[in-house]
């Protein structure tokens, strides 16, 4: 069942992890010792009285509280002259409406940049008063004693809007935001969809040669071998994209979201879950990498690439989203936002590119998804800040989720807002798809959403605008580029990816759901996964550009087990 919410919009992430995305961690460095790490945030004294009724979710404080934070930035995106992290259209409404004055501390490029600052911070004590991790930093943050216990004061500060987000994963995402019983962040909660990889397609290029768009594998192999052949975009037409220097093949237990450019779904539709660990009917605890499924996947891909299918500069190449804009790229896999928001230069280089979304099915038609966690990154807070800056961080939580559909993203990209906590329902996409369709086949009307509160914050602007951004609307006929209007290029990207890159998972049912059984590490995993994983993608890696041969996979299984592997199953098994 398909039953979350969908709001994901760029990621950083990688987070990335990716963080968008995925969103993976946003990071902020402080720059003091213990000390200092509270008085540098400017504490404020008592706080106002609170607006909106009273509520403590949006209260303005009396003076100023300054909130240090150190920032994820994207390196495909820009501010308009004369605009910062520190200062914008966000930040300009925290300190007008709050009194919260947001200073950054530091910033660093998504992806290993800013992961590497994310774990100087933490190695170093220095946190800054807020940053966004992924959950493996998190958790290093939390063992390490460097972060506040917001336990009573989140469930005292959240808005209902909030804890109506945080309700929708039946109490995993604060499970998932504590150690020992005690909640140590403000979770991100993802939408089920941003789990969910699909194929994206020059459709233009299918029409061009009069090709069916994918089903399955076989006829993912049949396009790539015509594009290869007919070379659309001369001769650096790249068939396939892969995953880039700073990205895997596929996800983890600990990684939310699902890898840009890599081939989850190509696993997936051969039942097999690289990655994560799968309980049996039986109860007996698996790793998902440790499968029959997995390795003639491997061995599908390695073909692929032997045959030029696949990005020849896989894993070596800077950017492979930057490969996509160029106009060079047929197909590649990725997140629902991708289409949209991940690829923005795509439609500036060239107007016509018709990116278009598919499920990938099994051999009999059937569609298997790998989920994740049900949060995607964690802002967390030093544990030496004042009372005051705790709840001015809780409070920008509040604001984001409220007041999110009042900023203009086209603007000031979301990779640029300060500690941006990602919060939707988990359904929020295709609730969002199927209330869009209804406005524009005139169900309903625009004025029907207006004034009702909702966690579905962007819905009542989303519909406001549906009509406009796409104005060639047919009922019944797939959307097309040509369909759109980009005038407005933050309405268009957003609804280009509601539209067109969550049209599958909106609309297609899912046969098969599968999760990894767990998401955080057991004792074994905190000496032994860093360098588990790093073997698994070394390994992967070398097959499938033709570095190794299959052996190499049996061989890893075996070393998987003898480092660590057979202990950590062992543990997986009796938290189950």
């Amino acid at each position: 069942m398909k039953a979350k919410k969908c709001i994901a919009l760029l990621l950083a992430a990688s987070l990335t992890a990716s963080l968008f995305s995925a969103c993976g961690s946003a990071n902020n460095d402080f720059s003091s010792s213990e000390s200092e790490s509270a008085g540098s945030s400017a504490a404020s004294g008592s706080t106002g009285t609170a607006e909106d009724g009273g509520d403590p979710a949006f209260q303005k404080f009396d003076e100023v509280v300054e909130v240090h934070i150190g920032q994820a930035v994207s390196t495909t995106d820009s501010l308009p002259e004369g605009l910062s992290v520190e200062n914008n259209q966000y930040t300009d409404y925290l300190l007008e409406n709050f009194n919260i004055k947001v200073a950054v501390d530091w910033t660093a490029a998504s992806g290993n940049d800013y992961t590497q600052k994310v774990a100087l911070c933490i190695a170093s004590n220095t946190l800054p008063d807020a940053m966004t991790v992924s959950r493996e930093y998190m958790l290093k943050a939390a063992n390490a004693g460097q972060l506040y216990d917001i336990t009573e004061l989140f469930q005292e500060m959240q808005s209902d809007q909030v804890k109506e987000v945080m309700d929708s994963t039946g109490g995993q995402a604060i499970e998932e935001a504590s150690v020992d019983g005690k909640q140590y962040a403000i979770p991100a909660v993802e939408v089920e969809t941003a789990g969910v990889q699909v194929i994206n397609v020059r459709q233009d290029w299918l029409d061009e040669y009069g090709l069916e768009a994918p089903k399955t594998l076989e006829d993912v192999e049949n396009i790539a071998k015509v594009f290869a052949e007919k070379k659309p975009a001369g001769e650096d037409t790249v068939p396939i994209a892969g995953p880039d220097k700073s990205t895997n093949s596929y996800t983890n237990f600990l990684e939310t979201g699902t890898t840009t450019c890599g081939f989850d779904a190509v696993f997936s539709a051969n039942d097999a879950y690289p990655g994560i660990f799968l309980k049996d009917e039986d109860g007996t605890v698996t790793y998902g990498t440790d499968s029959d499924g997995t390795r003639k996947t491997l061995e599908l891909l390695a073909d692929w690439y032997e045959k030029g299918y696949i990005d020849p500069e896989m894993g070596t190449r800077d950017s492979s989203i930057e490969l996509i804009n160029s106009g060079k790229v047929g197909m590649f896999f990725g997140a629902w936002w991708m289409i949209g928001y991940g690829i923005g230069d795509a439609y500036r280089n060239d107007p016509d590119a018709n990116w278009q979304s598919y499920p990938i099915l099994t051999d009999d038609g059937k569609w298997n998804v790998k989920l994740g966690s049900a949060t995607t990154g964690y802002c967390v807070i030093n544990k030496n800040v004042s009372e005051d800056v705790a709840k001015a961080i809780i409070i920008m939580a509040n604001v984001l989720l409220r007041d999110e559909s009042k900023f203009d993203v086209s603007e000031q990209p979301l990779s640029f807002w300060p500690v941006r906590t990602l919060m939707a329902p988990a359904d929020e996409c295709e609730y969002t798809y199927k209330e869009l369709i209804k406005v524009l086949d005139g169900t309903t009307t625009p004025e029907d959403y207006q004034g009702v509160s909702t966690a579905y914050k962007l819905l009542a602007s989303d519909v406001a605008m549906v009509k406009d951004t796409i104005p060639g609307y047919e009922t019944g006929k797939q959307l097309s580029i040509s369909d759109f209007n980009t005038e407005n290029f933050g309405n268009f990207q957003r609804m280009y990816s509601l539209m067109v890159g969550d049209r599958p998972y909106a609309t297609t049912p899912v046969d098969k759901e599968v999760r990894s059984c767990i998401f955080s590490q057991t004792e074994t995993m905190e000496s032994r996964w860093a360098n588990l994983w790093s073997m698994e993608n070394e390994m992967v890696m070398k097959i499938i550009t033709g570095k190794s041969d299959i052996s190499a996979y049996d061989e890893f299984i075996e070393n998987w087990m003898n480092e660590g592997g057979s202990d950590i199953l062992e543990e997986v098994a009796e938290l189950q």
